[in-house]
């Protein structure tokens, strides 16, 4: 007998018979499952489990800290006036003008960076010409464009909303640039070997391995836009949680500010889980941890 016989023969029983099946393979089929995609459940459920106990543990010791004389409003305090805030409307027109003018100024800021990155990374000639003014407004803060903005703009919404579009485009530009330079240069070389032309290489192989820098310049760029918010909404603003947060500053009412702070921080969260959703969808071919 071969020695490829003898290994599809596979073992013996000492006397003579075949070995039978180990006895976890004939289990039925459903208790198996269960039993893999259990740990798998409990991997996604942890972290919530710890994000809870992390913002339980957060508001315990802002009330710690309140109630120990220093200078912060209580939670009680702070859900009280955001319910009159709610009650009156404030709130909600503060935070559907805020939410306009982030949404706006991020969907130019990125629909503009990404193509400027995948020239600047695609095009030496483009990189050329094009890196030396993004790395010039890259050390200027947003915030420091404001006077020139209302100067050439005016105190409308145009400047608001210019400021928050150069802090989302700055970050989002580098990253997307960064993803073309760092494609692996043996995907393109085997692609070139297989045939394919620059335009069916860009958009097979460097679009989607510059993604995931796409989507983390986009995360970057959303926090940029949201910090860039306040300042944005002193230009003449009568209405936005930046500006109702100002507004609460010269009457040291310290709820508001709280109420404020609260909002941004709640709806900049929730937009950085859209982006997340959306990143893991989109990436599911890279590997994680």
């Amino acid at each position: 007998m071969s020695v490829l016989d003898k290994r599809r023969a596979g073992p013996r029983h000492p006397a003579g018979g075949e070995t039978t099946p180990a006895a976890d393979d004939t289990g039925p089929p459903d208790a198996k499952k269960t039993a893999a995609e259990r740990p798998g459940t409990a991997r996604r459920g942890l972290p919530l489990a710890l994000n809870a106990v992390s913002v339980a543990l957060g508001i315990a010791l802002w009330w710690a800290l309140a109630s120990a004389g220093f200078k912060l409003p209580t939670p009680p305090e702070v859900v009280s006036r955001a319910g009159t805030l709610i009650e009156d409307g404030t709130l909600g027109e503060d935070v559907l003008a805020s939410l306009t003018r982030v949404l706006i100024g991020f969907a130019l800021g990125t629909a503009a960076a990404v193509p400027v990155g995948f020239l600047m990374g695609w095009y030496g000639i483009a990189r050329g010409l094009m890196e030396p003014w993004i790395q010039f407004f890259r050390t200027v803060p947003p915030l420091a464009i404001i006077p020139l903005a209302v100067v050439v703009m005016g105190i409308d919404e145009t400047p608001k909303i210019f400021v928050i579009f150069l802090a989302a485009f700055l970050a989002c530009v580098i990253s997307t640039f960064q993803g073309v330079v760092n494609v692996d240069r043996t995907l393109i070389n085997a692609a070139r070997v297989l045939g394919a032309k620059d335009a069916v290489i860009f958009a097979r192989v460097v679009v989607p391995a510059s993604t995931p820098f796409i989507l983390v310049g986009m995360r970057v760029g959303l926090g940029s836009a949201w910090a860039t918010l306040v300042a944005a909404e002193l230009i003449a603003a009568q209405e936005g949680l930046g500006y109702r947060m100002q507004n609460a500053q010269l009457y040291y009412d310290l709820p508001t500010i709280f109420v404020g702070l609260i909002s941004i921080g709640i709806l900049g969260l929730l937009m950085d889980r859209i982006l997340h959703l959306a990143e893991r969808k989109l990436t599911g071919w890279q590997e994680r941890r």
